[in-house]
């Protein structure tokens, strides 16, 4: 197997992780699978900031793994879960990073949602 390429996060490609000052819910209709104050808020260059939930806040018996993976040079290896209460349109929907590089050593333990498959809303406290 290729060894996998590792970027380090700079000013070509900024990556920042914070705390989010704000709760951060995430639902499927009126069904809350998330729920936090710990959110860490991941700006990748010029992508829209992704919130990462902490594993302790989420209701993990609505998630189940799949078998799909993905790469990031600058994260790590992705594995997937898929919202069972969204049906088809929740399949992969959550991805995690349980092995994150050090750049980004924050976000192990948290896991992130697509938010063209869930409802993410951020309520300022």
């Amino acid at each position: 197997m290729a060894e996998k390429t590792v970027k380090i996060p700079g000013p070509d490609h900024p990556i920042t992780v914070g705390k989010n000052p704000d709760r951060v819910v995430v639902k499927v209709g009126d069904q809350v699978i998330a729920d936090t104050h710990d959110a860490l808020s991941l700006q990748e260059a010029n992508y829209p900031a992704v919130q990462y939930i902490p594993r302790k806040d989420v209701d993990l018996t609505q998630l189940e793994r799949t078998d799909h993976e993905s790469y990031c040079p600058y994260k790590g290896d992705a594995a997937y879960y898929s919202v069972l209460p969204a049906g088809a349109d929740g399949v992969n929907a959550v991805w995690t990073y349980e092995q994150p590089y050090d750049a980004v050593a924050d976000i192990r333990e948290h896991v992130a949602f697509y938010p063209d498959k869930v409802s993410i809303e951020i309520i300022a406290d």
